[in-house]
């Protein structure tokens, strides 16, 4: 099939993810016309990085598929202005993530990067990611992001996107026939205290660190309306997500603080 869309796909777990299969499997459920360019090795948490002070390497590693050792922005602009350059992406595809990108999630997430760099370029641009849970954790039910990738995607692209919001779809942990359906979604929010510091001692007894999740803030009961309640619903959470991040309410109140 060919609908004349040129497909870019990304991600941060890698190159070699399995995730990464998925997401072109999603791609060429909407068109032929799929190229891949993805990081050499785990980019998991890097954020919106972007590589200034390093060379970046590219290898081809099959037909229209290409790893960059880089960051998933740096995939995104290698692709759209390098690779495709005579012919850019009319869509960016980043994911599919192994776990959920929801709540402060999409603050440190590489997965969310990549599509924001698309947005950034003024692509349509999703981020896509399978949650999974404490029994699924080796084998995530990707499965359910196949089912439920395409006829999103082809919905939203074909009803349009503004050109300063990014879409952050999150399937659920569950069988694609156990999904209740779709909605969409708020950023949602756990409590403050999701983040720990664990410290551990190597050979020589020497400290080290490493920044883990504190279960019950993973727990907690999310709020209505959120990405967070629609996953643990078993609901597809589609949450259209805005690069102009600025508190419009707060800016009127500031203006009359500092007059």
């Amino acid at each position: 099939m060919n609908s004349g869309l040129r497909v870019l796909c990304t991600n941060d777990d890698g190159i070699h993810a399995p995730g990464l299969q998925v997401v072109e499997e999603i791609a060429r459920a909407l068109s032929d016309d799929v190229w891949v360019v993805a990081p050499e090795l785990d980019q998991s948490g890097v954020s919106h990085s972007l590589s200034l002070n390093d060379p970046l390497r590219l290898r081809e590693v099959g037909p229209r598929h290409f790893a960059v050792r880089g960051t998933p922005t740096d995939c995104v602009i290698m692709g759209a202005r390098h690779i495709l350059g005579s012919q850019p992406p009319d869509v960016v595809l980043s994911g599919v993530n192994k776990g959920r990108n929801v709540a402060e999630d999409v603050v440190y997430s590489g997965t969310i990067a990549g599509a924001l760099e698309g947005t950034i370029l003024g692509l349509p641009s999703f981020a896509l990611s399978q949650e999974f849970s404490v029994e699924t954790r080796e084998r995530p039910p990707w499965d359910t992001a196949r089912k439920f990738g395409p006829d999103i995607l082809r919905k939203v692209i074909k009803a349009g996107i503004p050109k300063d919001t990014v879409i952050n779809v999150n399937f659920p942990s569950c069988a694609p026939e156990d999904v209740l359906g779709i909605r969409v979604t708020r950023q949602g929010k756990r409590n403050l205290g999701f983040l720990r510091i664990d410290e551990r001692r190597d050979g020589r007894n020497n400290p080290y660190f490493w920044i883990g999740f504190e279960r019950a803030a993973m727990m907690d009961t999310p709020a209505d309306g959120t990405d967070l309640a629609a996953l643990r619903e078993r609901y597809v959470s589609v949450t259209p997500l805005r690069l102009d991040r600025t508190n419009e309410a707060f800016s009127e109140e500031l203006s009359a603080t500092l007059k």
